[in-house]
Protein backbone atom coordinates (compact mmCIF):
# COMPACT_ATOMS: atom_id res chain seq x y z
CA UNK A 1 0.00 0.00 0.00
CA UNK A 2 3.12 2.51 1.00
CA UNK A 3 4.68 2.03 -2.62
CA UNK A 4 1.43 2.92 -4.64
CA UNK A 5 0.29 5.64 -2.74
CA UNK A 6 4.10 7.02 -3.39
CA UNK A 7 3.33 6.54 -6.88
CA UNK A 8 -0.51 8.28 -7.22
CA UNK A 9 -1.36 12.33 -6.84
CA UNK A 10 -1.69 13.45 -3.08
CA UNK A 11 -5.32 13.63 -3.47
CA UNK A 12 -6.03 10.42 -5.05
CA UNK A 13 -3.86 8.51 -2.66
CA UNK A 14 -5.92 10.02 0.29
CA UNK A 15 -8.99 9.10 -0.73
CA UNK A 16 -7.62 5.83 -1.86
CA UNK A 17 -6.90 5.26 2.26
CA UNK A 18 -10.00 6.66 3.20
CA UNK A 19 -11.88 3.85 0.89
CA UNK A 20 -12.37 1.53 3.63
CA UNK A 21 -13.85 3.54 6.11
CA UNK A 22 -16.03 5.67 3.23
CA UNK A 23 -17.62 2.10 2.45
CA UNK A 24 -18.14 0.72 5.60
CA UNK A 25 -19.97 3.96 7.02
CA UNK A 26 -21.93 3.80 3.54
CA UNK A 27 -23.09 0.33 4.55
CA UNK A 28 -23.43 0.92 8.25
CA UNK A 29 -25.22 5.12 8.30
CA UNK A 30 -26.35 4.98 4.43
CA UNK A 31 -27.79 1.89 3.48
CA UNK A 32 -30.15 2.23 6.66
CA UNK A 33 -31.05 6.20 5.72
CA UNK A 34 -32.17 5.35 2.22
CA UNK A 35 -33.95 2.99 3.11
CA UNK A 36 -36.18 4.52 5.63
CA UNK A 37 -36.62 7.27 3.99
CA UNK A 38 -37.79 5.07 0.98
CA UNK A 39 -40.42 3.17 3.51
CA UNK A 40 -41.35 6.63 4.29
CA UNK A 41 -43.42 7.62 1.21
CA UNK A 42 -44.92 3.94 1.41
CA UNK A 43 -47.82 3.02 3.11
CA UNK A 44 -48.29 -0.05 6.04
CA UNK A 45 -50.31 -3.26 5.70
CA UNK A 46 -54.00 -2.77 6.11
CA UNK A 47 -56.76 -4.93 6.06
CA UNK A 48 -58.55 -5.60 2.76
CA UNK A 49 -62.41 -4.48 4.05
CA UNK A 50 -63.54 -6.96 1.78
CA UNK A 51 -61.34 -9.78 2.45
CA UNK A 52 -60.21 -8.88 5.88
CA UNK A 53 -57.08 -10.16 5.16
CA UNK A 54 -54.12 -7.66 5.69
CA UNK A 55 -52.33 -6.31 1.90
CA UNK A 56 -49.48 -4.21 1.29
CA UNK A 57 -50.11 -0.67 1.45
CA UNK A 58 -48.30 0.65 -2.19
CA UNK A 59 -47.46 4.29 -2.55
CA UNK A 60 -48.24 6.89 0.02
CA UNK A 61 -47.35 9.70 -1.37
CA UNK A 62 -46.48 12.30 1.30
CA UNK A 63 -49.58 10.82 3.24
CA UNK A 64 -47.24 9.85 5.57
CA UNK A 65 -46.02 13.22 6.36
CA UNK A 66 -49.05 15.00 6.17
CA UNK A 67 -50.27 12.61 9.13
CA UNK A 68 -47.32 14.09 11.52
CA UNK A 69 -47.19 17.39 10.61
CA UNK A 70 -51.06 18.25 9.71
CA UNK A 71 -52.38 15.61 11.87
CA UNK A 72 -54.48 14.24 9.20
CA UNK A 73 -55.60 10.91 8.80
CA UNK A 74 -57.19 8.75 6.11
CA UNK A 75 -61.37 8.44 6.41
CA UNK A 76 -63.14 5.22 5.21
CA UNK A 77 -63.70 7.07 1.83
CA UNK A 78 -59.90 7.79 1.45
CA UNK A 79 -60.05 11.72 2.82
CA UNK A 80 -58.33 13.33 4.63
CA UNK A 81 -59.33 14.78 7.97
CA UNK A 82 -58.39 15.34 11.38
CA UNK A 83 -56.84 12.87 13.40
CA UNK A 84 -59.09 12.07 16.57
CA UNK A 85 -57.77 12.70 19.48
CA UNK A 86 -55.62 10.13 21.18
CA UNK A 87 -54.10 8.72 18.12
CA UNK A 88 -50.56 9.23 17.82
CA UNK A 89 -50.66 11.57 14.91
CA UNK A 90 -52.22 13.95 17.32
CA UNK A 91 -49.72 13.78 19.65
CA UNK A 92 -46.94 14.71 17.08
CA UNK A 93 -46.81 18.71 18.32
CA UNK A 94 -47.10 18.00 21.63
CA UNK A 95 -44.12 15.72 21.70
CA UNK A 96 -42.32 18.27 19.58
CA UNK A 97 -42.99 20.72 22.70
CA UNK A 98 -42.18 18.49 25.62
CA UNK A 99 -38.72 17.70 23.51
CA UNK A 100 -37.90 21.12 22.75
CA UNK A 101 -38.33 22.01 26.29
CA UNK A 102 -36.54 19.00 27.69
CA UNK A 103 -33.73 20.27 25.41
CA UNK A 104 -33.54 23.84 25.90
CA UNK A 105 -33.78 23.32 29.86
CA UNK A 106 -31.65 20.67 30.61
CA UNK A 107 -28.61 22.15 28.49
CA UNK A 108 -28.88 25.19 29.82
CA UNK A 109 -28.81 24.11 33.37
CA UNK A 110 -25.97 21.77 32.15
CA UNK A 111 -23.77 24.80 30.65
CA UNK A 112 -24.25 26.48 33.51
CA UNK A 113 -23.73 23.77 36.82
CA UNK A 114 -21.28 22.16 34.09
CA UNK A 115 -19.13 25.19 33.76
CA UNK A 116 -19.11 25.84 37.44
CA UNK A 117 -17.39 22.22 37.70
CA UNK A 118 -15.31 22.38 35.05
CA UNK A 119 -13.97 25.45 37.00
CA UNK A 120 -13.71 23.82 40.20
CA UNK A 121 -12.35 20.62 39.46
CA UNK A 122 -9.34 22.94 37.09
CA UNK A 123 -8.17 24.25 40.75
CA UNK A 124 -5.41 22.35 42.44
CA UNK A 125 -6.14 21.12 45.78
CA UNK A 126 -5.46 18.46 47.96
CA UNK A 127 -7.95 15.27 46.77
CA UNK A 128 -8.72 16.67 42.85
CA UNK A 129 -7.91 13.44 41.14
CA UNK A 130 -10.63 11.57 44.09
CA UNK A 131 -13.08 14.43 43.08
CA UNK A 132 -12.84 13.73 38.93
CA UNK A 133 -13.41 10.61 39.77
CA UNK A 134 -16.25 11.15 41.53
CA UNK A 135 -18.04 13.42 39.42
CA UNK A 136 -17.91 10.46 36.32
CA UNK A 137 -19.99 8.39 38.83
CA UNK A 138 -23.52 9.61 37.59
CA UNK A 139 -22.04 9.52 33.60
CA UNK A 140 -20.70 6.09 33.60
CA UNK A 141 -24.37 4.62 35.56
CA UNK A 142 -26.69 3.05 32.42
CA UNK A 143 -29.52 5.56 31.41
CA UNK A 144 -32.19 2.39 32.88
CA UNK A 145 -30.34 2.31 36.06
CA UNK A 146 -30.70 6.36 36.64
CA UNK A 147 -34.07 5.81 35.89
CA UNK A 148 -35.03 3.35 37.81
CA UNK A 149 -33.15 5.17 40.53
CA UNK A 150 -34.62 8.05 40.69
CA UNK A 151 -38.06 6.74 40.00
CA UNK A 152 -37.53 5.28 43.21
CA UNK A 153 -36.74 8.33 44.96
CA UNK A 154 -39.68 10.34 43.42
CA UNK A 155 -42.10 7.32 44.51
CA UNK A 156 -45.35 9.05 46.26
CA UNK A 157 -43.81 7.11 49.73
CA UNK A 158 -39.70 7.99 48.39
CA UNK A 159 -37.44 10.27 49.74
CA UNK A 160 -37.87 12.89 47.71
CA UNK A 161 -41.14 13.16 49.51
CA UNK A 162 -40.25 11.88 52.99
CA UNK A 163 -37.26 14.89 53.21
CA UNK A 164 -38.91 17.84 52.34
CA UNK A 165 -42.77 17.08 53.59
CA UNK A 166 -43.99 16.91 50.11
CA UNK A 167 -47.27 15.10 48.97
CA UNK A 168 -46.32 15.11 45.15
CA UNK A 169 -47.14 12.47 42.38
CA UNK A 170 -43.69 13.25 40.23
CA UNK A 171 -44.26 10.26 37.67
CA UNK A 172 -47.96 10.65 37.52
CA UNK A 173 -48.84 14.60 37.19
CA UNK A 174 -47.70 16.62 34.06
CA UNK A 175 -45.41 19.09 35.77
CA UNK A 176 -43.83 17.58 38.41
CA UNK A 177 -43.50 14.44 35.78
CA UNK A 178 -41.57 16.93 33.35
CA UNK A 179 -39.38 18.45 36.04
CA UNK A 180 -38.69 15.02 37.61
CA UNK A 181 -36.96 14.40 34.17
CA UNK A 182 -35.07 17.47 33.68
CA UNK A 183 -33.49 16.91 37.66
CA UNK A 184 -32.67 13.45 36.55
CA UNK A 185 -31.02 14.11 33.20
CA UNK A 186 -29.65 17.21 34.80
CA UNK A 187 -27.67 14.97 37.57
CA UNK A 188 -26.61 12.51 35.03
CA UNK A 189 -25.26 14.67 31.94
CA UNK A 190 -23.56 17.31 33.54
CA UNK A 191 -20.69 15.42 34.35
CA UNK A 192 -20.27 15.19 30.40
CA UNK A 193 -20.31 18.67 30.00
CA UNK A 194 -18.19 19.17 32.57
CA UNK A 195 -15.29 17.33 31.54
CA UNK A 196 -15.70 18.97 28.10
CA UNK A 197 -15.53 21.81 29.32
CA UNK A 198 -12.34 20.95 31.94
CA UNK A 199 -10.70 20.03 28.78
CA UNK A 200 -11.00 23.29 27.20
CA UNK A 201 -9.70 24.83 30.52
CA UNK A 202 -6.75 23.06 30.88
CA UNK A 203 -5.67 24.24 27.39
CA UNK A 204 -5.94 28.12 27.91
CA UNK A 205 -1.86 29.10 29.10
CA UNK A 206 -1.54 30.02 32.56
CA UNK A 207 1.06 33.19 31.25
CA UNK A 208 -2.41 34.55 29.84
CA UNK A 209 -3.79 35.15 33.27
CA UNK A 210 -0.90 35.89 35.10
CA UNK A 211 -0.11 38.91 32.54
CA UNK A 212 -3.87 40.00 33.08
CA UNK A 213 -3.53 40.04 37.06
CA UNK A 214 -0.14 41.78 36.16
CA UNK A 215 -2.63 44.52 34.27
CA UNK A 216 -4.83 44.71 37.33
CA UNK A 217 -7.83 42.54 35.70
CA UNK A 218 -10.74 41.63 38.17
CA UNK A 219 -11.84 38.14 38.21
CA UNK A 220 -14.96 38.92 36.58
CA UNK A 221 -12.87 40.55 33.45
CA UNK A 222 -10.44 37.63 33.80
CA UNK A 223 -13.77 35.54 33.46
CA UNK A 224 -15.41 37.58 30.64
CA UNK A 225 -12.64 38.64 28.24
CA UNK A 226 -10.04 35.70 28.60
CA UNK A 227 -11.79 31.74 29.95
CA UNK A 228 -14.98 32.77 27.78
CA UNK A 229 -13.47 33.41 24.95
CA UNK A 230 -10.74 31.03 25.27
CA UNK A 231 -12.91 28.14 26.11
CA UNK A 232 -15.58 28.67 23.24
CA UNK A 233 -14.78 25.83 21.25
CA UNK A 234 -14.87 22.92 23.43
CA UNK A 235 -18.28 24.72 24.99
CA UNK A 236 -19.95 24.43 21.29
CA UNK A 237 -18.92 21.24 21.03
CA UNK A 238 -20.46 20.57 24.51
CA UNK A 239 -23.57 22.48 23.94
CA UNK A 240 -23.60 20.77 20.64
CA UNK A 241 -23.27 17.18 21.42
CA UNK A 242 -25.90 17.70 24.93
CA UNK A 243 -28.06 19.24 22.22
CA UNK A 244 -28.17 16.74 19.71
CA UNK A 245 -28.50 13.91 22.34
CA UNK A 246 -31.29 15.82 24.15
CA UNK A 247 -33.29 15.48 21.09
CA UNK A 248 -33.17 12.11 20.42
CA UNK A 249 -33.70 11.38 24.69
CA UNK A 250 -35.96 8.17 24.82
CA UNK A 251 -34.93 5.85 27.83
CA UNK A 252 -35.00 8.19 30.55
CA UNK A 253 -38.97 9.43 30.49
CA UNK A 254 -40.05 6.63 29.09
CA UNK A 255 -38.75 4.23 32.38
CA UNK A 256 -38.69 6.99 34.59
CA UNK A 257 -42.66 8.17 33.72
CA UNK A 258 -43.98 5.08 31.52
CA UNK A 259 -46.54 6.51 29.32
CA UNK A 260 -47.42 9.91 30.93
CA UNK A 261 -48.39 11.74 27.26
CA UNK A 262 -46.86 15.30 29.47
CA UNK A 263 -43.19 13.23 29.10
CA UNK A 264 -43.54 11.66 25.76
CA UNK A 265 -40.65 12.71 23.49
CA UNK A 266 -40.12 12.26 19.63
CA UNK A 267 -38.21 9.26 20.08
CA UNK A 268 -40.77 7.59 22.30
CA UNK A 269 -43.40 8.46 19.37
CA UNK A 270 -41.26 6.82 16.98
CA UNK A 271 -40.83 3.81 18.87
CA UNK A 272 -44.81 3.55 19.50
CA UNK A 273 -45.70 4.16 16.00
CA UNK A 274 -43.35 1.47 14.76
CA UNK A 275 -45.23 -1.34 16.34
CA UNK A 276 -48.35 -0.28 14.64
CA UNK A 277 -46.65 0.62 11.31
CA UNK A 278 -43.02 0.83 10.21
CA UNK A 279 -43.39 3.36 6.87
CA UNK A 280 -45.25 5.62 9.21
CA UNK A 281 -42.64 5.46 11.71
CA UNK A 282 -39.69 5.84 9.33
CA UNK A 283 -41.63 9.02 7.81
CA UNK A 284 -41.55 10.16 11.78
CA UNK A 285 -37.89 9.16 12.02
CA UNK A 286 -37.43 11.19 8.76
CA UNK A 287 -39.17 14.30 10.70
CA UNK A 288 -37.04 13.78 13.56
CA UNK A 289 -33.48 13.77 11.91
CA UNK A 290 -34.33 16.71 9.74
CA UNK A 291 -35.06 18.76 12.76
CA UNK A 292 -32.23 17.86 14.44
CA UNK A 293 -30.02 18.38 11.57
CA UNK A 294 -31.46 22.04 11.34
CA UNK A 295 -31.08 23.17 14.87
CA UNK A 296 -27.23 21.89 14.78
CA UNK A 297 -26.68 23.63 11.63
CA UNK A 298 -28.18 27.02 13.46
CA UNK A 299 -25.86 25.99 16.53
CA UNK A 300 -22.99 26.20 14.66
CA UNK A 301 -24.17 29.49 12.60
CA UNK A 302 -25.04 31.17 15.60
CA UNK A 303 -22.67 30.38 18.67
CA UNK A 304 -19.62 30.30 15.43
CA UNK A 305 -18.20 27.42 13.01
CA UNK A 306 -14.59 27.71 14.24
CA UNK A 307 -15.06 24.94 16.84
CA UNK A 308 -11.09 24.04 16.36
CA UNK A 309 -8.60 26.95 17.62
CA UNK A 310 -5.12 26.84 17.43
CA UNK A 311 -2.32 27.73 20.18
CA UNK A 312 -1.92 30.83 17.70
CA UNK A 313 -5.62 32.03 18.17
CA UNK A 314 -5.52 31.66 21.42
CA UNK A 315 -2.68 33.95 22.11
CA UNK A 316 -3.96 36.30 19.86
CA UNK A 317 -7.44 36.38 21.87
CA UNK A 318 -5.33 36.48 25.17
CA UNK A 319 -3.42 39.67 23.33
CA UNK A 320 -6.98 41.33 22.89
Amino acid sequence: MDRVSKRLPGNLSAWLLLAPALLALAVVIGYPVIRALVMSFEKDQARDPVTKLFVEGGNAGTSNYTYWLLQECPSRTGEMVPCPEGTLGSQFWLAVGVTLFFTLVTVALEIVIGFWMAVVMGKTFAGRALLRAAVLIPWAIPTAVTAKLWQFMFDPNGIINSVFGLDILWTSDAWPARFAVIIADVWKTTPFMALLILAGLQMIPADVYEAARVDGASARQRFLHITLPLVKPALVVAILFRTMDALRMYDLPAILTSSNDATRTISMLVVQQISFGPNRGSALSTITFLMIAIIAFLLVKVLGANVVRTQEDQRKAGRR
